[in-house]
Parts: C-alpha cells; sequence; structure tokens
C-alpha cells in the first residue's frame, strides 16, 4: 500500500550524508523497444549513477496481442446484448476487455521480478507530487529504512495493475501532465542522478542539455 512522503521533512535532522546506506537500484519499465537516442542516453545515466551505487535497467515489452488471448468478448453472454449494441459498443467493450486482460499479463510479469524486500516506488499519474528535493530524501532514506533494493516502476499504456498497486510502498508522480513512457524514464534518470548526492546536486547540470554544449 502506497503511503506519504511526511517522513521527508524530517530527513535532514535524522540522517546526515555519512550514514546513508546506498542500495542497489532496478527500474522496471513496460513498453514497446525504445529508440535508439533515448537508449543512449538511459545508458550514459547509468555510467553516471555506478559512481554512487549499482542501477539494472529492466524492460518489459508490452504484447497486446498475446494479451488479448486473455480477454474473451461475446455479444451473446449475459452482460452483453447484441441486440441492443451497435457495431462500435461492441468494439468499446471488445477494446476494454483485451485493455483488461493487458494489464493483467503486464502486472504479473512485474510482480515476478520484485522481492520481498524491495521497496517499490510506483510511477503514476495520480500519485504523490514529488520536488527534487523530496526525490532526494527519498533516495537517502530508502537505505536506511532496511530494504536491500530500491525500485521504480513505470507502467505501460494502460497503466498498472491491481497486485503493483498493493504491493508498491509510495507512489508519485513525475510531472502534472501525462509523459510518454520513454520521456517519463528520461525524467526520472535525470532525477535519480541529481538526487543520489544531495551536497552536490545543486553542481550538477542536466545530461540532456549538456550533451549539445
Amino acid at each position: 500500500m502506497a503511503i506519504s512522503l511526511s517522513f521527508c521533512s524530517s530527513l535532514r535532522q535524522r540522517h546526515t550524508p555519512e550514514s546513508v546506506r546506498p542500495v542497489p537500484i532496478r527500474i522496471l519499465t513496460v513498453g514497446k523497444k525504445r529508440s535508439r537516442g533515448v537508449q543512449l542516453i538511459v545508458e550514459e545515466y547509468i555510467e553516471k549513477l555506478k559512481f554512487y551505487c549499482s542501477v539494472d535497467d529492466t524492460q518489459i515489452r508490452s504484447n497486446p496481442k498475446n494479451a488479448r488471448s486473455g480477454g474473451v468478448f461475446s455479444p451473446k453472454s449475459q452482460f452483453y446484448d447484441a441486440k441492443t449494441m451497435d457495431d462500435h459498443s461492441i468494439d468499446l467493450c471488445r477494446n476494454n476487455l483485451n485493455a483488461k486482460a493487458q494489464v493483467e499479463s503486464e502486472d504479473t510479469a512485474v510482480m515476478c521480478l520484485i522481492r520481498s524486500d524491495d521497496w517499490v516506488v510506483m510511477l503514476d499519474e495520480h500519485g504523490l507530487d514529488v520536488g527534487s528535493i523530496q526525490m532526494a530524501e527519498l533516495l537517502r532514506d530508502v537505505g536506511n529504512r532496511g530494504a536491500s533494493r530500491l525500485l521504480f516502476c513505470i507502467g505501460g499504456p494502460y497503466g498498472h495493475g491491481q497486485q503493483l498497486r498493493k504491493r508498491a510502498n509510495i507512489s508519485i508522480k513525475l510531472s502534472s501532465m501525462v509523459l510518454n513512457h520513454q520521456i517519463a524514464l528520461l525524467v526520472l534518470m535525470e532525477q535519480l542522478y541529481r538526487g543520489m548526492d544531495n551536497s552536490k546536486r545543486a553542481k550538477i547540470p542536466s545530461l540532456i542539455i549538456s550533451r549539445g554544449s
């Protein structure tokens, strides 16, 4: 179950930089194959983050064709009456079932990669609105909470499944705007890079901006 970030306000008093125990990070991303440009930037961030901790970038490919086999639509069922539904309504119901089946399939795949001692952060448009300072405080605090790994989950085109929503320790959003999963990944990598060393964060330029300078 997701929890709030109320602990962030007291982190500066509770932990000094020397007391932080860095933990490995895993990023689970559900979606289509990344563009080559995005992948190159992600790899550059991972190289920079290795100075602080290990980062594992795991991709789960969304597969609507496989998921459709899990959603069976029948206009003759007790829930749907073909006599009172036009073709557009039938297509909408079929698409809804396909989307639900795809989310459940992706949800199962994600849960198989989560350990019992992971501290799970679910990225969701309805999550808590956090800034860079709060993200940095979260990164520092997790190592002192007994977790062996920090795990970030970026959902597929239809969002996260119920299993992950129940398992997540916290749900946050990176922006009030809806982000493509590839853009969300880049924003997350930038915030991890900036937040990992709070004492140097203000001196670190954005990698995306500095690449062209």
